[in-house]
């Protein structure tokens, strides 16, 4: 069969899906931090790095066959992932609708951007922020606004305690602390 008619990566379409992550009818918050980081990455594939790599593809086609041509091959296989994550990074900024956490003020109940700090049964404190989707990052203490932990967590108050349901069993966190500040 042609090269012609045959994928080359699978399931493209999958990072595509606008909001794949987030639940039907849901809005996909993020805070600004979050939204100029993924601005940043929009900006520099765009402007910095896909020009580079045209110079280089165009370069490259003009020495002749383009069959066994490493230049050529790789610059458009990292072409084509640095269109689709282009795309996939204009829909997720198209849909984003930013809340800055540090508008909130004084405010002892958890939402959205808060930095939450929690203690369990055994008196081990953890610290989480409840960041966007894009931005969660689980060993650096930022976890999505739609994860289990952070829907226990929101809107509980300082003193209350979260019921979080684990495949391990049923854990209890008590809210210490909630604070507002600006994330980077």
């Amino acid at each position: 069969m042609s090269k012609a008619f045959t994928r080359e990566t699978d399931n493209d379409d999958e990072e595509l899906a606008p909001a794949a992550q987030l639940p039907a009818g849901v809005k996909n918050y993020i805070t600004p931090g979050g939204y100029r980081k993924l601005q940043e990455e929009l900006d520099y594939l765009w402007k910095t790095e896909r020009p580079e790599l045209v110079r280089t593809i165009t370069w490259a086609a003009s020495n002749g066959d383009r069959s066994e041509n490493g230049d050529y091959i790789y610059g458009k296989k990292r072409l084509r992932e640095i269109d689709r994550r282009v795309r996939f990074l204009r829909q997720r900024l198209e849909l984003a609708e930013v809340v800055d956490p540090a508008q909130r003020g004084d405010c002892d109940q958890v939402f959205f951007g808060a930095t939450v700090t929690v203690c369990d049964s055994s008196g081990c404190e953890s610290t989480y922020s409840i960041v966007g989707v894009d931005e969660a990052n689980a060993s650096g203490g930022r976890i999505s606004w739609i994860s289990p932990l952070a829907r226990a967590l929101l809107k509980l108050r300082e003193g209350e305690v979260a019921t979080l349901r684990t495949p391990t069993g049923i854990n209890e966190l008590e809210v210490v602390a909630v604070e507002y500040c600006i994330l980077d």
